[in-house]
């Protein structure tokens, strides 16, 4: 692991995931791990951010007529017209503190889709400053964190999801995640292993 080529990728810490008034956030069913992942995920950010590891965040944040996902009947296009998540400068879409980005970190852009790869600037931004590794930790697991594993996969990126700084809607999906679809893209590690690594890899640094 070098610090100056991986990267800390969060999935969607915006309210309207994380908020108690938030639309998506009765879906977890399994209080427990969202609470725990909740737990997980400021601490994994805050020892982040002592590192020299990038810090990067993607949301999704639509117009107010949608028009950007077209007309669909089906699946996720239709879905989040139909119950209005996710507006542009709604405070649904605001990231709360303390996921709050600050001014050094990257906020991905023109994203669409599940994958935070749809559409964006993520890709390019990642070649252009040599990031290979990403950590990736978020909501919904088995949706948009699996969603954008697949592709990053796809797209030569060595993938490590944070799995207890992650949710799925209840521990059943969580299982399947972890037992039958991480391996075909990448790993995935606990919260205390990241920050073993990053603790690591900043003391050789200190050491050069």
């Amino acid at each position: 692991m070098s610090l100056n080529n991986s990267a800390l990728l969060l999935i969607e810490f915006q309210n309207e995931w994380l908020d108690k008034n938030g639309k998506l956030n009765n879906l977890f069913l399994d209080r427990e791990q969202f609470l725990i992942s909740l737990k997980n995920a400021e601490k994994v950010l805050k020892y982040a951010r002592n590192t020299q590891i990038n810090v990067i965040h993607s949301g999704l944040n639509y117009t107010k007529t949608y028009k950007e996902l077209g007309q669909s009947n089906h699946g996720l296009r239709a879905a989040i017209p139909k119950n209005r998540t996710f507006l542009a400068d709604s405070d649904a879409s605001h990231f709360p503190t303390p996921f709050n980005p600050k001014d050094n970190e990257f906020i991905v852009q023109g994203r669409v889709g599940s994958s935070a790869f749809s559409g964006s600037n993520l890709d390019i931004y990642l070649r252009n400053n040599r990031i290979n590794i990403l950590y990736i930790m978020g909501y919904a697991l088995h949706v948009c964190v699996e969603s954008t594993l697949r592709a990053a996969h796809d797209l030569g990126y060595e993938v490590i999801i944070i799995e207890d700084a992650s949710s799925a809607f209840n521990q059943d999906q969580k299982n399947y995640f972890i037992s039958d679809i991480v391996h075909h893209f990448g790993i995935s590690i606990k919260s205390n292993d990241f920050i073993i690594a990053i603790e690591r890899e900043g003391n050789q640094n200190d050491l050069h």
